[in-house]
């Protein structure tokens, strides 16, 4: 049973930063390829940051490369650092694994991990 927990998030004021874990449990977390979504109020859930097996990544174009995503496969962590936050990165932030065409693998979400940035 594939077991997703978020972590990190937290209020902090315009122009602060933040690091988001997640921690996967019960799949083979090396082979995935994973990313971090986020789930604004009233918006849908949407990709903002995704990493490969191979360790390439790729970012939405509006993060403007204030984010940064890693994994420590040693651990089965996958990390979200956050720089220069701003009002619109409020939201929940999740993680899961990615299928082949870049959708969310699991079925099953882990809590997220709230982020909330004051102006």
């Amino acid at each position: 049973q594939v077991r997703l927990v978020e972590s990190g998030g937290g209020l902090v004021q315009t122009g602060g930063s933040l690091r988001l874990s997640c921690v996967a449990s019960g799949t083979l977390f090396s082979i995935r390829d994973m990313g971090w979504y986020r789930q604004a109020p009233g918006k849908s859930r949407e990709l903002v940051a995704s990493i490969m097996r191979d360790d390439s990544t790729k970012y939405v174009d509006s993060l403007s490369g204030r984010f940064t995503i890693s994994r420590d496969n040693t651990e089965n962590t996958l990390y979200l650092e956050m720089h220069n936050l701003k009002p619109e990165d409020t939201a929940a932030y999740y993680c899961n694994a990615l299928d082949t065409r870049g959708r969310p693998l699991f079925t099953s979400w882990g809590q997220g991990t709230q982020v909330t940035v004051s102006s």
